[in-house]
């Protein structure tokens, strides 16, 4: 027999009981498809948050707040297995927007969004969002902008700082309170930019877009070793990603979580061994993709590596 088949897949067998620990494991052994490339995505994920070597990217794209995921990227921060957040502006205004007491709430895909607009509730696939909400969240995020030194310059990430320092919980609030830094390049595609834009034309303050680069990276060229947990793509994946490229170093750990195909050529979809090409990661990285809906593998992957560093 071929040196080829070496490894025979194990089949399944579960029981009352099982921890998603040992789930994952026995996806593990099993180690086909999506299923196999979670378990190798889990024990990626425990040795990056292990490493105190390694510096610790967080990518968050796609509807995850809405969908009930902010909670678990707020608990990793607040454990400091994040050392570095890149998140939508999108992520980021749902996020204040539950801290501030606004709820999202379960729906359905299948309704009239007609009705739905003439309700005043705004649908996210089978979450609804009710229109007060951003009344609210208008009311709040002016609050805080009027407390900005007129004629003052901060970045995006200072910005956010400011605002997380006002809320109580949520990730902006957590990352705030633990001074871990929260980039959002593309805030300006948000409530919360269309918010500071408002303010803006009553006020001279100024957003400086590049001024989080200096730190940035500063970071990526001390790291003696980088991390890259990214769930989603769009903007927060390139920006990581690209971080690394003015450093002679790539990406030791890199886990992707996304539904997007890799044959359309965007980047969303794009491999992780792509990005080798680019020296994005390392020729020797761990690194892998896991394609499925990431409100399934995020809080799969997440418990298994948790109940992993607790053993």
């Amino acid at each position: 027999m071929s040196q080829k088949c070496s490894e025979a897949v194990a089949q399944m067998h579960l029981r009352p009981g099982m921890t998603v620990g040992e789930l994952v494991d026995a996806m593990g052994r099993a180690g086909a498809y999506n299923g196999g490339s979670l378990a190798e995505a889990v024990s990626i994920t425990e040795m990056m948050f292990a490493d105190p070597a390694a510096t610790r990217f967080f990518g968050l794209a796609g509807a995850m707040v809405p969908a009930g995921m902010g909670g678990i990227v707020s608990d990793l921060l607040d454990a400091g297995y994040i050392d570095i957040l890149v998140s939508t502006g999108a992520n980021l205004t749902h996020d204040v927007i539950e801290a501030i007491g606004c709820h999202h709430y379960h729906g359905t895909e299948i309704c009239d969004d007609v009705d739905l607009r003439h309700d005043e509730i705004n649908r996210i696939y089978d979450v609804y969002l009710p229109t007060e909400a951003f009344e609210v969240f208008e009311d709040f995020m002016q609050g805080v902008y009027s407390d900005l030194p007129d004629g003052s310059s901060l970045s995006i990430s200072d910005l956010l700082r400011r605002i997380g320092s006002s809320l109580g919980s949520g990730i902006l609030a957590t990352a705030a309170r633990k001074d871990i830094p929260v980039y959002c390049p593309a805030v300006q595609d948000s409530m919360i930019g269309l918010q500071y834009w408002l303010f803006s034309q009553t006020n001279k303050v100024t957003i400086d877009a590049f001024a989080d680069m200096k730190p940035l990276m500063n970071r990526c060229f001390a790291a003696e070793k980088a991390g890259a947990f990214i769930v989603g793509g769009g903007v927060p994946k390139n920006f990581i990603l690209q971080s690394m490229l003015m450093t002679e170093n790539g990406f030791t750990y890199a886990v992707q979580l996304t539904g997007d195909r890799p044959d359309l050529g965007g980047l969303s979809g794009a491999t992780l061994d792509e990005a080798r090409s680019w020296g994005k990661i390392t020729e020797e990285a761990r690194a892998v993709t896991v394609y499925g809906d990431a409100t399934i593998t995020l809080p799969l992957l997440i418990a298994a590596t948790l109940e992993r560093l607790a053993a």
